[in-house]
């Protein structure tokens, strides 16, 4: 998918709204449990209920890997229904990988081979060489770790080289943005750092960018759409916990829906106030 197809989906949906399939066993409607596949079950009827408004799901790695062999069976089975089901949709692995090349090598086959994701979250941490086996896919994408939302990002994202001025998460930004293109290349910049947006748009005012942390930690969508905004959206919002666990009971994917939609809805206003649809 181009960022072009991205753009005219968005305009379509009059959303940019990314679901984030963090499907947690120990969540899900008790009810499910007696499914086949639980986690499976879960995501499918979550899909169904949100695919009209929803322009990305990112399944969180992390949910499916701790149930072994059968969370991985469960991942591939989402994909695949997405793939088949919802084709125009855009999916996402939530797998902040990041490893030296050879490595990074197997888990670009891992993702983009074998559970035909359409992106990866990548750290950046150990350069250029640690990305660009995700790159050499040139209908994939990479999406870097840049500015997360976690209280911990203060930690080192922050810090400050002392002549130049210039944070961490800067220098990120510059130095990466020549590694790929606003065509292969998105980021992922926290909610919660809005005020910062202006500024990061200033260094990558064409890529899309990858914003975590709206509904359940607090983000703000009308500072997001404010400050991060570009002449093609730009932005994927994703939201979690806020739609996929608006109910334990089994009207949750209704519940879900309506959520979803209220998150759209305010979605559809930012992108009329900044005339994109």
């Amino acid at each position: 998918m181009t960022t072009e197809q991205l753009f005219e989906n968005i305009k379509r949906k009059g959303s940019y709204l990314c679901v984030g399939l963090d499907t947690d066993i120990r969540k899900i409607p008790r009810y499910l449990l007696d499914a086949t596949d639980p986690v499976f079950a879960f995501n499918k009827e979550i899909i169904d209920a949100t695919a009209d408004v929803a322009v990305a799901y990112k399944p969180n790695l992390a949910f499916y890997e701790m149930l072994g062999v059968q969370g991985w069976s469960s991942l591939e089975k989402t994909v695949n229904y997405i793939r088949h089901n919802h084709p125009d949709i855009f999916i996402i692995a939530d797998a902040k990988r990041g490893d030296i090349g050879n490595t990074a090598s197997m888990y670009a086959r891992a993702f983009f081979d074998h559970l035909d994701f359409d992106a990866v979250t990548v750290a950046p941490y150990m350069g250029e060489d640690s990305v660009k086996p995700f790159l050499m896919y040139l209908d994939r994408w990479v999406i870097l770790l840049a500015l997360t939302s976690n209280k911990g990002a203060f930690d080192f994202q922050f810090m400050e080289d002392k002549e130049t001025g210039e944070r961490l998460f800067e220098k990120v930004l510059k130095s990466s943005s020549q590694w790929g293109t606003n065509e292969n290349m998105m980021y992922v910049v926290g909610a919660t750092k809005a005020e910062e947006l202006a500024g990061i748009r200033q260094i990558i005012p064409n890529h899309f960018l990858l914003v975590p942390g709206v509904g359940a930690q607090g983000g703000s969508l009308a500072e997001v759409a404010k400050y991060g905004m570009n002449e093609q959206c730009g932005l994927l919002v994703n939201s979690s916990r806020g739609i996929i666990y608006a109910s334990d009971g089994e009207d949750f994917a209704e519940k879900a829906r309506e959520n979803a939609l209220k998150v759209a809805g305010e979605m559809k206003e930012t992108l009329k106030l900044h005339k994109l649809i």
